[in-house]
């Protein structure tokens, strides 16, 4: 078992604050193995077993529980005695109205509760509306770099991060070395993200065209795209569709936890756009699988990496357009802004350098500029640019 101490750092510090805690993320991240990580460091800190109440509501042991009364009911009848308990809830979505279960339990009971979620729409359903200012997100990714290099303690990590630029980072993956192992379950993720919680939630009949736009913008990534871009592509192709079909469908997968959109921000007009957006990935290895390993196109991997570390850090990334120029992220956390240029490599030709740097040399500011490539060489600052290799950066410390 991984230990996410980043993610169980987070929880520990929300311990007995009046706020639900929601731990969202695409399937198979990790969460039900941080409720239990989590589940044992409350035994750890003397919380004796009976007021930890965990239930995994995808276990056919709880079928049963098909409404919020039948949750309520059932997290009822375990709480015995006074004193507050703990309530871990796996994949909460599963139960019909269950906002009004989690509701009725912080008005009754003196409870501590977390519960996890596949899909992004249990926070825009009646929860946020129900819990108002009540609720902190805990938005969980597959495992980074730094915490992937944990299973190979002896391993190189130049060679470590081709191995994780190819097949991604789920927990179950990472110490996996048969491609037919990582391949088949790389497969059933896919089927059950796409057929469980998306065709089936969504009731979508046209299943061929939402495959066809995913894996159009599964090879789009790391440039604009928009609806109107893919709509356009399909129709030369013979498909009939809308744009906002397509729309609907990008949504979709964001909810999912399938793909992050970043939205592009102009500098100098210091207003968002509202077209040309970018679309991440939220694990390289699906994208490679869904592909069939064909476009793994090493820049824009490395820039979707970049991009997911830097949510990990807790920024919140945007795509910079600066004149006729782009950013690839504009990094913000707090009063702190960070700006960050990413390319495989710039020593292949002196042109390569020159177009990754040029944008940094517009801006009036004065905030941190970093370029980050694969290269090693001793070249650590190019006019007050800093240049980092990206697996050092990756593995440092934040």
């Amino acid at each position: 078992m991984i230990a996410r101490k980043e993610y169980l750092n987070r929880l520990i510090a929300f311990k007995d604050k009046q706020v639900v805690k929601v731990i969202t993320g695409i399937r198979r991240c990790g969460k039900s193995t941080l409720l239990m990580l989590y589940a044992n460091w409350l035994k750890d800190e003397g919380i004796p077993s009976g007021r930890i109440i965990s239930i995994n509501l995808e276990s056919a042991r709880y079928d049963n529980l098909k409404d919020h009364k039948a949750l309520y009911d059932e997290v009822a009848s375990k709480i015995k005695a006074n004193g507050k308990h703990y309530i871990l809830l796996d994949e909460v979505q599963n139960v019909d109205g269950f906002e009004r279960a989690i509701e009725s339990l912080t008005i009754d009971y003196d409870v501590d509760i977390y519960i996890t979620g596949s899909n992004a729409y249990m926070l825009s359903s009646e929860l946020a509306t129900l819990l108002s200012g009540r609720y902190v997100e805990v938005a969980m990714l597959p495992l980074s770099f730094a915490e992937y290099c944990t299973v190979w303690p002896n391993g190189n990590p130049d060679r470590l991060f081709q191995q994780y630029m190819k097949y991604g980072g789920f927990p179950f993956l990472a110490g996996e070395s048969d491609e037919n192992v990582i391949n088949s379950y790389l497969d059933g993720i896919y089927n059950t993200v796409v057929l469980k919680d998306i065709i089936k939630r969504n009731a979508i009949r046209d299943i061929t065209l939402l495959e066809n736009v995913l894996k159009m913008v599964l090879s789009s990534i790391g440039s604009v795209v928009s609806p109107a871009s893919i709509t356009g592509s399909l129709r030369s192709e013979g498909r009939q569709v809308s744009n906002e079909t397509v729309e609907r469908y990008l949504d979709m997968f964001c909810n999912a936890f399938i793909l992050n959109k970043a939205v592009r921000y102009d500098i100098k007009g210091k207003a968002y756009l509202k077209t040309l957006n970018k679309y991440y990935v939220t694990d390289l290895g699906l994208r490679n699988n869904v592909l069939g390993y064909r476009q793994i196109e090493p820049s824009h991997a490395l820039e979707n990496i970049v991009y997911l570390e830097l949510l990990r850090r807790g920024y919140k990334v945007d795509i910079g357009k600066l004149n006729d120029t782009e950013i690839d992220f504009i990094a913000r956390r707090q009063d702190t802004i960070e700006y960050y240029q990413v390319s495989y490599t710039v020593n292949n030709a002196p042109e390569t350098l020159a177009r990754e740097i040029r944008p940094f040399g517009i801006l009036s500011d004065h905030y941190s500029r970093y370029l980050i490539t694969l290269d090693r060489d001793f070249i650590s600052d190019i006019d007050g640019i800093r240049k980092v290799n990206a697996v050092d950066w990756l593995l440092k410390t934040k």
